[in-house]
C-alpha cells in the first residue's frame, strides 16, 4: 500500500510543479481576472476533467455530487482568482480549492461520525503484506471510492493529496488522533478487500 501511496503522491506533485505539462498561462489568468469569458472557458477546459476526478474521489464515485462540487469549485475559483499570487503552480492552487469545496460538502454531511459504525476494520491486521502489485489502478480507485465517507476522506487527504494529520484535523475539525484512526481503518479495510480479491 505504501508503494502505491508514494507513486500517487509523486504524480500529484509533478502535476502541481508543472512537469506534467498543460500549464495555464499568466495571460489567461489575467484575462480571467478581467472577466473574459473565453479565458474562463479555457481555464475550465484545461482543469475540468482533472478536478472532476478529484471531486469523484472525495464523493466516493457519486457523479451527481461530484458535478455539484465541480461547479461550486469553479465558482469559488473565479471569485477568488485575485488571491492567486502567481507563485507556484496555478493548477496546484486550483486543486486546493476543489479539495476544500469537497471537504466543506463532506463536513456538512458529518461523514466522520457516519464512519464509526465500521468497527470491523479494527479486527484486520495491517502488518500482513498486501498484493498491491497484482491489482490495477482502476480497481484500486474503485475500492477507495467504496470506503465509508470518513475513511475515504482522510485516506484521500493523507495518501493522495499529501496532507499531514495536523492539516487534516484542522480542515475537518477533528483531532489528530481521529485522523490517524480513520486512516488506519481505511488502510485495514482496503487491505482486507485486496486480500479477498486476490
Amino acid at each position: 500500500m505504501q508503494l502505491f501511496a508514494s507513486k500517487v503522491h509523486l504524480k500529484n506533485r509533478e502535476r502541481e510543479t508543472g512537469k506534467a505539462g498543460n500549464a495555464i498561462s499568466p495571460e489567461t489568468i489575467e484575462q480571467c481576472r478581467n472577466g473574459e469569458r473565453r479565458a474562463q472557458k479555457a481555464v475550465y477546459d484545461a482543469l475540468s476533467s482533472k478536478m472532476y476526478a478529484v471531486c469523484i474521489r472525495y464523493m466516493g464515485g457519486d457523479r451527481e455530487a461530484a458535478a455539484d462540487i465541480l461547479q461550486d469549485g469553479f465558482v469559488t475559483l473565479f471569485t477568488k482568482l485575485d488571491s492567486y499570487s502567481g507563485e507556484g503552480s496555478f493548477e496546484g492552487w486550483a486543486r486546493k480549492i476543489f479539495v476544500n469545496t469537497a471537504l466543506m460538502s463532506l463536513r456538512k454531511k458529518d461523514v466522520l461520525k457516519q464512519s464509526d459504525d465500521v468497527d470491523v476494520a479494527w479486527n484486520i491486521s495491517s502488518d500482513d503484506p498486501t498484493p498491491v502489485q497484482n491489482i490495477g489502478y482502476q480497481e484500486l480507485c474503485k475500492m477507495i471510492a467504496a470506503l465509508p465517507p470518513g475513511f475515504r476522506t482522510v485516506f484521500n487527504m493523507y495518501v493522495i493529496e499529501g496532507f499531514s494529520h495536523k492539516e487534516i484535523a484542522e480542515a475537518l475539525e477533528i483531532s489528530e488522533t481521529t485522523s490517524r484512526s480513520q486512516l488506519q481503518r481505511a488502510r485495514s479495510l482496503l487491505q482486507s478487500k485486496i486480500k479477498e480479491k486476490f
